[in-house]
C-alpha cells in the first residue's frame, strides 16, 4: 500500500507492526530479538544525557509539558517552592467546593514531598481535616485498612506525588508504594499532583530506558501496579460528548517546583 492511500487503522497497524518488528505474515519476532543490546558506553551515555540536563533543557521540558497538558485539561501550574506550593494549594481548596455535600475533607499521600507541604497545619485553621494513607505498624490491618478507604471516600481532593511525569504524553507515572493508596488519585472529584521540575522526562521512550538501564529504577522494577495518567477522567461514550470525571476525578492539577530563588 502506498503511504497516502492509508486509512487511518491501516496506518496504526503498520505503526505497530514497525515497532515490534513484526514479519510480513504479522507474527512478531522472538523478544529477544526486538531489544538492540547497547554497549555500556551508549547506556552511561543516556543515562547522563537524562540525568544531568542543565535547568534551561528542564525548562523546556516543562514548557512542552504545558503544552500537551491544555488540550487534555490538565492543569499545570509552576511554582517557585515548596511554600508557594502549600500555599497555592491551600488556595485551591479554599476555593473549590465539594461535589457532594458541604464539608471539605481531604486524603493525602504518605509521601516525603508531601509531607514538606505541612498542609494540615495549613487547612487546620479551617477546620478542615488532612488524611494520611499511612498504615502505622500498631494498626489492625484489616480495619486500618477500612479507615484509610472511608477517609478517601470521604474527601473531595486527593493530593499525591508522582515517580516520573512524561512531558511528550502529559502523564503522570505513579507506581505502587506503600502507604500511597491508589485511590487517592481515584477516588476523591479533584486530584492534586506535586513533583518538582528533574521529575520531568521528555518521553515514553526516556521512563523505560530509564526502568531498564538506570541502576536504582532497576532495583526497585515496575512495581505490583504502575499507573499513567493523563488529564482527568474523561469519557465520549454518551453521544460523542466528552464528560470529565465519569470515572474518576473531574480535575487534574499539577503543581511543579521549580526551585526558583
Amino acid at each position: 500500500m502506498i503511504e497516502e492511500n492509508l486509512n487511518n487503522q491501516d496506518r496504526f497497524l503498520k505503526t505497530v507492526k514497525e515497532a515490534i518488528k513484526a514479519s510480513p505474515g504479522g507474527y512478531r519476532k522472538n523478544r529477544e530479538e526486538l531489544f538492540s543490546r547497547l554497549s555500556q558506553s551508549t547506556i552511561d551515555s543516556r543515562l547522563k544525557k537524562i540525568q544531568n540536563r542543565t535547568r534551561a533543557d528542564q525548562l523546556k521540558l516543562l514548557d512542552l509539558l504545558m503544552e500537551q497538558a491544555e488540550p487534555i485539561n490538565l492543569r499545570v501550574m509552576p511554582v517557585k517552592n515548596l511554600q508557594s506550593a502549600s500555599e497555592s494549594i491551600k488556595e485551591l481548596i479554599l476555593d473549590k467546593n465539594p461535589e457532594w455535600g458541604t464539608v471539605k475533607k481531604v486524603a493525602a499521600w504518605k509521601h516525603p514531598l508531601i509531607d514538606k507541604l505541612s498542609l494540615g497545619d495549613a487547612l487546620a485553621k479551617y477546620d478542615i481535616p488532612v488524611y494520611q494513607s499511612e498504615l502505622k505498624s500498631t494498626d489492625d490491618l484489616p480495619a486500618g485498612k477500612q479507615m484509610i478507604r472511608e477517609q478517601i471516600f470521604e474527601s473531595f481532593v486527593g493530593i499525591t506525588a508522582a515517580d516520573f511525569c512524561i512531558a511528550q504524553t502529559a502523564s503522570l507515572v505513579m507506581k505502587s508504594h506503600p502507604n500511597q493508596a491508589r485511590a487517592v488519585s481515584l477516588v476523591p472529584s479533584i486530584h492534586v499532583a506535586v513533583i518538582e521540575l528533574n521529575q520531568i522526562i521528555e518521553n515514553l521512550g526516556e521512563f523505560y530506558f530509564l526502568q531498564k538501564w538506570d541502576p536504582i529504577q532497576k532495583k526497585e522494577g515496575l512495581t505490583n501496579c504502575m499507573t499513567l495518567i493523563s488529564g482527568p477522567s474523561k469519557t465520549g461514550d454518551i453521544e460523542l460528548i466528552m464528560v470529565h470525571g465519569a470515572h474518576g476525578p473531574c480535575e487534574l492539577h499539577l503543581f511543579v517546583i521549580t526551585g526558583e530563588t
